[in-house]
């Protein structure tokens, strides 16, 4: 049991900033997020995008935002769990009991939400019969390259992780590159590769065809694919990976007894608590009069939710504003020398 001042659902920049926030005043916190890394939308959707209306900023990436924030909370080595998503909350005493869907556990005074529009997914094969294999030799994202080292591995997808893990693995193991299309995504320099392996025998390429079957019985033995002609081929492999894509659902959320309307959660402008105490959305998740879908906004979201958690967290002490620039406290809690 992971006991805690407070849980943050959410790795993306609002989720980083309030951690950040709840840190300078001294409450700790941990953060669960169901993708296998930091960042939510802005590493996921434009990590190479500009965005120009970070304030004192011209113009960052999302990544350079990400990475910048990542650097902010590093000297409080806020502990994450990544690749979990929150399947249960609920009350238990004065606190939260939190539960992931890899059976960690939490208990906290203070959960806030800042899960952006929900939770990030995977698109996945459409056969039933995938889901046995899952996490064992169908996977959506890698972790861990070493295990295709010397195996047959099919890849599904054509935009930039299908090219770029089809070109990285081909050097230690046996790769299908399978589309549903002739044309690719992916940047022209990757596509060209690519095709440059093809052409060397280096990888196998099947265009036009997607996955119609698995089979095997602990483990994956083939695949099926069928082309846009009908054609069936069977291809002996040892691992499929799928690379089509995130989806965004609400999830498990929706069970939580919070007041959610058009998969967002109502708050109040105070604290930005929601219908039930100790339980606080910030970011894109929460909705009220005037909102404004911005990471800006996010932050003052967060920063203002942070501040309340204080109360739950220290019900005995009293919380007292102040400013980084003059306090003592909040520098020795950042590791600045004090004037």
């Amino acid at each position: 049991m992971n006991k805690t001042d407070a849980l943050i659902i959410g790795a993306g920049p609002t989720g980083l900033f309030t951690a950040h926030q709840l840190k300078l005043i001294g409450l700790d916190c941990e953060i669960v997020d169901n993708l296998d890394k930091i960042g939510g939308q802005c590493i996921e959707l434009y990590p190479d995008k500009p965005i120009y209306d970070i304030p004192a900023v011209p113009e960052c990436t999302g990544e350079e935002l990400t990475n910048n924030l990542i650097n902010q909370i590093k000297p409080f080595n806020i502990k994450t769990h990544l690749g979990e998503r929150v399947d249960e909350v609920k009350k238990d005493g004065e606190n939260w009991f939190v539960k992931t869907n890899l059976g960690k556990t939490f208990l906290t005074p203070n959960v806030i939400i800042a899960g952006g529009v929900g939770s990030f997914e995977p698109r996945k094969f459409p056969p039933k019969e995938c889901e046995k294999f899952e996490n064992k030799s169908i996977f959506y994202s890698v972790k861990d390259k070493t295990i295709f080292s010397g195996k047959r591995v099919s890849i599904f997808g054509g935009g930039d992780s299908a090219l770029d893990w089809a070109v990285e693995l081909s050097k230690s193991s046996k790769v299908n590159l399978i589309h549903r299309r002739d044309d690719f995504r992916g940047a022209k320099a990757t596509v060209d590769k690519v095709h440059e392996l093809a052409k060397a025998g280096k990888i196998n390429l099947y265009t036009k065809y997607q996955l119609t079957n698995v089979i095997g019985e602990d483990k994956l033995e083939s695949i099926e694919i069928k082309h846009d002609s009908k054609e069936i081929k069977k291809i002996e492999t040892d691992f499929a990976l799928g690379f089509f894509g995130l989806i965004m659902q609400l999830g498990p959320i929706a069970d939580w007894g919070l007041n959610i309307d058009k998969k967002t959660v109502a708050v109040d402008t105070e604290k930005f608590e929601t219908n039930q105490k100790g339980i606080y959305a910030v970011g894109d998740i929460c909705s009220y009069p005037g909102k404004l879908k911005l990471i800006l906004s996010g932050f003052h979201e967060g920063a203002l939710a942070a501040r309340a958690c204080f109360k739950l967290a220290r019900p005995n002490e009293k919380y007292r504003f102040e400013f980084t620039t003059s306090s003592k406290t909040i520098k020795d809690r950042l590791g600045v020398k004090s004037d």
